[in-house]
């Protein structure tokens, strides 16, 4: 049985449709401008994208205070661009959820988020809504390290308050914590010589990478780290010993001293391979993001638990092990809570996501709006 068409959902599969993948965002965003633009509203564009590899900047909008009241601006943020597609993006709705008809991703990462933001934005435009100040921010290459977030300049932001919509999980999930990421680069240098001449006059650097990788801990390491080796390249030819590899590694954590145990853990085991395979190695550690954390009694926690139960939905408090534009916007100095949307399977070709879940998220975004009007009061959950 299909799911009604409502206005959300013919946004979503429109933007969905429009591939972006990182760094090549042009088309989706100049359709999310022209939306705005439809809407009377004045947006900009910032000039990140020659600095990051993007073919856009990052999207600012404001929609200044209605009235005078006491209470509390807040800014919405998503990113626009998607991990590549293999196939066309074709969005259909099969028994009231959406996915692709093509084998690939279905892009509900995020632009899921992005339509129900540009939905509340029209709401509060066409409806005359009355609101306490709402900021909209949307960002390129997020998938690719976060880039868009780390070049927007938060000055021009008037809230310190704000939510993103960028983890797959049930409606009703709120993310209390995230990790810290840390990027490890090594570059393993052997010597080369014909494999089958003089194969005792090279060093193999594979060799070296290999018994690195072998004793590295690897996987989930704990509750809250996790390690990774994802990228692998090496040798010349299949008679050359191979001189040089290179090996991409990540580690993350929630606790910043297990996470550094980690990244040492990892950067011994290359030194020692290295040493035993007589290579040498270069090695590079490089800060992808930081961490944070919320207590349930934070008032940033505390405003979206009150939109929940405003929509009839209970929060859950979880903790995640990825990154999000969010963990940009709190290193910065602001709040910015990662609320769950119901997106699932994201990043792989069975990416869904449920119609009426678009539709619950537009009014769980605008009761956050309507709760950040009032003087906050406590939550009947802030104390569990």
């Amino acid at each position: 049985m299909a799911a009604t068409a409502t206005p959300v959902l013919d946004l979503f599969r429109d933007l969905a449709a429009i591939p972006s993948p990182s760094g090549r965002e042009r088309a989706v965003a100049d359709r999310t401008l022209e939306f705005l633009r439809d809407l009377g509203l004045e947006p900009t564009e910032d000039d990140a994208g020659a600095r990051i590899g993007s073919d856009m900047g990052n999207i600012y909008v404001a929609l200044p205070p209605t009235d005078g009241g006491d209470g509390t601006p807040i800014f919405l943020n998503a990113h626009l661009d998607t991990v590549p597609p293999t196939a066309p993006i074709d969005p259909e709705v099969r028994n009231g959820v959406v996915v692709n008809r093509h084998d690939t991703i279905l892009g509900a990462d995020n632009k899921a988020a992005v339509a129900v933001m540009l939905a509340a934005v029209a709401d509060l435009v066409r409806g005359d809504r009355p609101h306490a100040g709402v900021e909209l921010v949307l960002t390129p290459m997020e998938e690719v390290g976060l880039r868009g977030a780390k070049e927007f300049d938060t000055s021009r932001l008037r809230a310190r308050v704000g939510y993103c919509y960028d983890h797959a999980a049930p409606i009703g999930n709120i993310v209390l914590a995230a990790p810290t990421q840390r990027t490890v680069r090594f570059r393993f240098i052997g010597r080369a010589a014909h494999a089958g001449i003089a194969p005792e006059d090279g060093r193999s650097a594979i060799v070296a990478a290999a018994r690195a990788i072998a004793d590295m801990p690897l996987g989930r390491i704990d509750a809250e780290t996790t390690a990774n080796v994802g990228i692998v390249k090496g040798g010349i030819a299949g008679n050359i010993v191979p001189p040089e590899c290179l090996v991409e590694a990540e580690a993350r954590s929630r606790n910043p001293g297990r996470l550094r145990e980690q990244v040492q853990a990892m950067l011994d085991a290359a030194t020692f391979a290295a040493n035993l395979a007589e290579c040498e190695l270069e090695s590079r550690i490089e800060p992808e993001y930081e961490g944070y954390r919320f207590a349930r009694s934070d008032p940033a926690v505390r405003l979206a638990a009150r939109a929940l139960e405003a929509c009839g939905r209970e929060p859950v408090y979880i903790e995640s092990g990825g990154g999000a534009d969010a963990n940009v916007w709190n290193a910065g100095g602001l709040e910015c809570v990662n609320l769950c949307n119901g997106m699932a399977e994201i990043h792989t070709a069975s990416e869904h996501i449920a119609a009426s879940d678009l539709d619950v998220m537009l009014d769980v975004t605008l009761a956050l709006i309507d709760a950040a009007r009032n003087p906050l009061q406590p939550s009947t959950i802030a104390s569990a």
